[in-house]
């Protein structure tokens, strides 16, 4: 049956979430949920590679009218976001196994965390612009308890406002789903967009008006300026775990949609040298170089990573918006380097806070001393995002500046401008992420000088080798990335 293994990676999570919510043997020990989950999340993995792997197809599931059907629909893009998400959830869900043995509401967690995401995996192969619209509302409701996971007042509000920004960028989104559903070819994703510019029903710049209010809606979930306020809300207060996969994977839900809405819905020659392009540039700039600010004020770390995912992630929003094929496979490579190596140093922070129970930067004297490991890893991650070879971060960032060097974009300003934001962006990003690890490793107090807690538990291997696989992963693409660059430019081709 065509189709079978893109509806099993979807189906196989919301099932397995429900058996853990339905089965009190699943239930019985905390070990057998752990090991349910441990086996879910591992052939979730194994059924995404496998439909990574066959050609190109698509399925529809029902039609709600003859131009609204919800498909799916497996492509090179599905194939970059599934299995960056698959393998991000995968790692962050064996570390929580150790992370969560001190958090209430466990059970409830995991079940969230598996119906999250098989969201996730639908709206990676959503074939039409209402199936893709559908799974990235239920996204965000399925997403909204592993932020009210503590049950506080901060939670709750944070969730709150998770979900007001998420539902408001969603419906801008769906603005856009309704001007644009009655001028195109085709009701499902078409390589290089199916507008019809040449027939339109509105005035163009009302639809380049639309265009603009939709981008921005999508780019709600991906933290972009000005609708970025949710993230280092929701982050600080849920689990260590749950905020890798917020910053490293649901951020890349909006990315997803943006794409999606670029080159298979508008077509990337419909906002070429438009104000639209301009506008979308500087919403990027602005973010990418706001984000880094903010964090290198913020002395707690998880809140510091949440302010750096903003930053992070709009450099992949500006490597879309240059609609240049170099700039292009830059923006894929930042997706990937940032899942990996956002997740790392989230995990990192839930090391931290597990051990210790530290969670101001201020306060890690000593870490180098009593978690050598944790530490020396996200020293190395903190270099990959700063941007310094050989490691990922800095190929993915010096592809998008070459491409914004080499567009054509319609003000020159924005030529050097984008390196140059970059640039400062990246000195930032050393002047919050280095310090941590300098504190960490040369503070000269002793402990009867320092705040530092006790160790309340030893950071075990479920703690730290969820960590160095990251960092391995890292280091591997910056050193041979090649092979990524390669199956991006293929991409490229369908899509310019």
């Amino acid at each position: 049956m065509d189709g079978l293994l893109m509806i099993t990676s979807v189906l196989l999570p919301i099932v397995s979430a429900l058996m853990l919510m339905r089965m009190p043997w699943l239930n019985e020990s905390r070990r057998d949920r752990c090991t349910f989950v441990g086996a879910v999340l591992l052939l979730e993995c194994i059924v995404v590679a496998l439909v990574a792997i066959e050609p190109q197809r698509s399925v529809v599931l029902f039609k709600m009218t003859e131009q609204l059907p919800i498909a799916l629909r497996s492509d090179g893009t599905s194939r970059v976001f599934s299995i960056v998400m698959a393998l991000m959830w995968a790692n962050s869900g064996f570390f929580s196994f150790r992370y969560m043995a001190h958090e209430k509401n466990e059970q409830s967690y995991y079940a969230f965390y598996l119906l999250a995401l098989g969201s996730l995996m639908a709206l990676t192969l959503s074939g039409t612009m209402v199936t893709m619209y559908l799974f990235f509302e239920l996204t965000t409701f399925l997403s909204v308890p592993m932020v009210l996971h503590t049950r506080t007042k901060e939670a709750i509000a944070a969730g709150i406002k998770y979900l007001i920004y998420s539902i408001a960028g969603a419906t801008m989104g769906l603005l856009g789903i309704f001007f644009l559903t009655p001028n195109l070819s085709s009701p499902y994703f078409v390589e290089g967009g199916a507008l019809m510019a040449g027939s339109l029903n509105i005035p163009h710049e009302a639809l380049l008006a639309i265009i603009f209010v939709t981008l921005v809606g999508f780019g709600t979930k991906a933290g972009m300026f000005p609708m970025h306020g949710w993230l280092p809300t929701a982050h600080p207060v849920a689990p260590a775990p749950a905020s890798a996969v917020l910053s490293g994977v649901i951020t890349k839900a909006g990315v997803l949609c943006i794409f999606r809405m670029l080159f298979y819905v508008i077509g990337p020659d419909f906002i070429r040298g438009t104000w639209v392009q301009t506008a979308l540039l500087g919403c990027s700039a602005v973010t990418v170089f706001m984000g880094s600010m903010l964090a290198l004020r913020e002395k707690v770390l998880k809140k510091r990573l949440a302010y750096s995912s903003i930053s992070q992630v709009s450099y992949v929003l500006c490597g879309l918006y240059l609609l240049d094929t170099m700039a292009f496979d830059g923006a894929l490579l930042q997706i990937v380097v940032h899942a990996l190596t956002k997740d790392a140093l989230f995990l990192c922070a839930g090391a931290i806070i597990f051990t210790t129970g530290i969670t101001r930067v201020d306060e890690m004297y000593g870490l180098g001393k009593r978690m050598p490991w944790t530490m020396w890893l996200f020293t190395i991650c903190s270099i990959s995002l700063i941007g310094i070879p050989p490691l990922g971060g800095f190929i993915a960032k010096w592809y998008i500046a070459e491409g914004a060097l080499a567009s054509t974009v319609p003000v020159a300003l924005f030529n050097w401008l984008v390196p140059t934001v970059l640039l400062i962006s990246a000195l930032l990003t050393a002047g919050y992420l280095l310090p941590p690890s300098i504190t960490a490793f040369f503070d000269l107090r002793t402990e009867g000088e320092c705040l530092v807690p006790q160790v309340r538990a030893k950071p075990t291997a479920l703690l730290v080798v969820p960590i160095v696989i990251l960092t391995v992963a890292i280091v591997v693409i910056g050193v041979n990335p090649s092979p990524m660059i390669d199956a991006f430019n293929r991409l490229a081709a369908t899509l310019f």
